[in-house]
């Protein structure tokens, strides 16, 4: 028996089914913790191992690059092939940049371009609103990148978009989306959006292009296909070929992220459109306690559009649920924190306990009682690594040396370190350029020989041209990361860290050594930057004991020993303000995460809610969370974790909604009892 026999023997009667099915269109629908991944890996070393398909003839989408990299190292183990072949396994993003670089000439760019990071798309935004002489706080940078992206996501461009009423400020962003989109042709330049949407548009309007790789890919597989957007699935169904070989992986269950633009009816249409889709259920979850996914599944049964699963596990029942009440959330965080000390630190590792919110400020309470006590803590968020000031000004350097039509790059390096070329000077030789049509670089070149800069700027300027041209060629002759300490140290860019010295530049020189360190892991200078404009912040190491402090949308595809669900009250969670805007649709999706919430849990899961919070400096009472009605008694352990030692609260009391003092708050069975609470949708 061979290794991959070995893998499929080791599959449960559906997981191997799901493997088997490789010809058509299949759906697998896979519940939490039922082995997906497993499958999917699996899945695709069985086509390669039976030689139905080359693996280069394998297309493979996944959400995040961590996902993609742990898939191939499994892949990698068990396939064996004379030639280095591998399949095409990435996120939609990877995928699109590889295809745009073969075939970037047909759309009118260069292949070297440049990917557009937020910060980049910021500036150029509010340069092109600067000159089209409007409100700059009535057009915000974020506005218009929101509006842009969402029409990229629905697959349009400037000339696509159709207002169906007269709205004087989309006309306006229409106009700086159109100005946008020329400006970054003329950069060479693809924003995130346009990566997805320019092959898009490349595969429907040459057809001989598209035909080539739907010859070449005779497998597509797609995990996570429940998150796939409009133009995601469109890119993928213009990838499929006549013997409709895709297969997608996910659980509409887990559909979370529509502000994201994830559209749950591709997945929950899939087996419409393609009409001999086999539909396979992964329902034994090999991850949670029984009680555990009994809350859940029973949570999750309350939602209309879905296809229907229901989990079980083959593990024991566990303990029972925790359902847990708090006077306010100081209390429910010191509560939670005591819980942890007295009884969770002494079974489970700290970095196995996770506290999962719905609002990210929902964490202060918790890091001010961590602080106190001196428990170790990590927040998943703030600023990340890339996006760091002092990342940023190395890349721009890199950038800059990579092609040369990267204005933004350039603009940024002029002024990091500080060289005496203001604001004026810029758009001096932004207006240069603009009548001539050139790039920064050329500009500035242009306006040198002209002699158009005074004295002492012309110097500094033209050191830094010569300086780039010489990075240039010694790019062809050493390593990118050794080609970084160089331009780091010729630019001046490290003695200014070193001359000043606190603890805010030697954190800086720390992250460069971290960047230099980090290039290590990239064959080239273009793999690299490639990366840094496709990290993922879910993408990151975490080193040391530490409790995990998350939203329950950052925590979706991890798992944890044990699990704290805090603040489940209306309001906050279901979150009021998407209750408002999309009324049933968003309670359908506020109810799938907290199904994902519950489910992250192996062993231990808490909910607790607060009967008042804090909120913009004032209390208020607090209702239960409707979700709290719609969980099985017989999994669940209620607590009123102290409340009732001052006769403020009792979970069984009359039917009454009447608060009888200012502490008072109906309990949980009094709020479950009564008739006549009507949920505003």
């Amino acid at each position: 028996m061979n290794n991959i026999d070995n893998l499929i023997e080791k599959l449960n009667k559906e997981q191997k089914d799901a493997v088997l099915s490789t010809e058509g269109p299949n759906l697998i629908v896979a519940g939490a913790g039922s082995g997906k991944t497993r499958v999917l890996t699996t899945r695709l070393i069985h086509i390669i191992n039976k030689k139905k398909a080359w693996a280069n003839q394998i297309l493979c989408v996944t959400f995040t690059n961590k996902a993609a990299k742990e898939m191939q190292n499994r892949v990698m183990q068990h396939i064996k092939s004379s030639s280095n072949a591998i399949p095409w396994l990435g996120t939609f993003h990877s995928i699109s940049v590889k295809f745009l670089r073969r075939h970037a000439e047909a759309l009118g760019y260069k292949s070297n371009f440049t990917i557009l990071d937020t910060d980049d798309q910021k500036k150029l935004i509010r340069n092109i609103v600067k000159g089209e002489d409007l409100d700059a706080k009535k057009y915000s940078p974020q506005l218009i990148m929101y509006h842009i992206d969402q029409w990229k996501n629905k697959g349009l461009l400037p000339s696509d978009v159709k207002l169906k009423k007269a709205n004087t400020i989309l006309k306006s962003i229409i106009k700086v989306y159109e100005i946008y989109q020329n400006k970054t042709k003329d950069l060479n330049a693809f924003d995130f959006g346009d990566l997805i949407l320019f092959c898009v548009k490349l595969f429907e309007n040459h057809t001989d292009i598209r035909k080539l790789y739907q010859n070449n890919f005779k497998y597509i597989l797609v995990d996570e296909f429940q998150d796939t957007n409009f133009i995601q699935n469109k890119w993928l169904n213009l990838l499929v070929n006549d013997n409709e070989n895709i297969c997608c992986v996910g659980d509409d269950d887990q559909s979370i992220y529509s502000w994201r633009g994830a559209e749950i009816k591709n997945f929950l249409t899939f087996d419409q459109i393609y009409k001999n889709c086999k539909v396979f259920k992964l329902e034994q979850n090999y991850r949670s306690t029984k009680n555990i996914l009994e809350t859940a599944s029973h949570l999750i049964s309350n939602n209309s559009n879905r296809v229907g699963k229901k989990l079980w596990s083959s593990a024991s029942k566990g303990e029972l649920v925790k359902l847990n009440c708090y006077r306010n959330g100081k209390e429910e965080a010191q509560g939670i924190s005591d819980i942890i000390e007295k009884s969770v630190k002494k079974k489970f590792s700290l970095n196995d306990v996770a506290i999962l919110v719905r609002a990210i400020y929902q964490t202060r309470e918790f890091e001010e009682r961590f602080l106190q006590l001196g428990i170790g803590y990590r927040v998943l968020g703030g600023i990340k690594f890339y996006e760091r000031a002092e990342i940023k000004d190395a890349v721009s350097y890199l950038r800059i040396i990579n092609q040369k039509f990267d204005d933004l790059a350039l603009e940024r390096v002029i002024s990091s370190p500080k060289r005496g070329v203001g604001e004026s000077t810029l758009n001096q030789i932004y207006i240069f350029g603009k009548s001539k049509k050139l790039c920064l670089e050329d500009s500035i070149i242009k306006m040198l020989e002209n002699g158009e800069f005074k004295p002492k700027i012309k110097t500094v300027l033209k050191q830094l041209i010569n300086m780039i041209h010489k990075w240039r060629i010694e790019a062809l002759k050493i390593k990118h990361y050794d080609l970084l300490k160089l331009v780091l140290d010729e630019s001046g860019y490290s003695s200014m860290l070193k001359n000043k010295k606190d603890l805010e530049n030697e954190n800086r020189l720390e992250n460069l050594k971290e960047l230099l360190r980090a290039m290590q892991d990239y064959e080239n200078l273009q793999n690299f930057l490639e990366h840094v404009a496709l990290a993922t912040s879910i993408d990151q190491e975490w080193e040391g004991a530490k409790i995990n402090l998350m939203t329950m949308h950052a925590a979706k595809g991890l798992e944890f020993e044990v699990v704290f669900l805090p603040g489940w009250e209306e309001g906050l969670f279901p979150h009021q303000k998407s209750l408002e805007e999309k009324g049933d649709f968003a309670l359908e999706e506020e109810r799938r995460l907290a199904y994902v919430g519950i489910t992250r849990a192996k062993k231990e899961a808490y909910l607790s809610f607060a009967m008042k919070r804090a909120f913009h400096g004032d209390w208020m009472d607090a209702l239960p969370s409707r979700f709290i009605n719609e969980i099985p008694e017989e999994s669940v352990e209620k607590n009123d974790m102290g409340v009732t030692d001052t006769e403020d609260f009792e979970f069984n009391q009359d039917n009454s909604l009447e608060f009888d003092d200012e502490y008072r708050s109906p309990g949980w069975d009094r709020f479950k009892k009564n008739k006549l609470l009507k949920w505003k949708k």
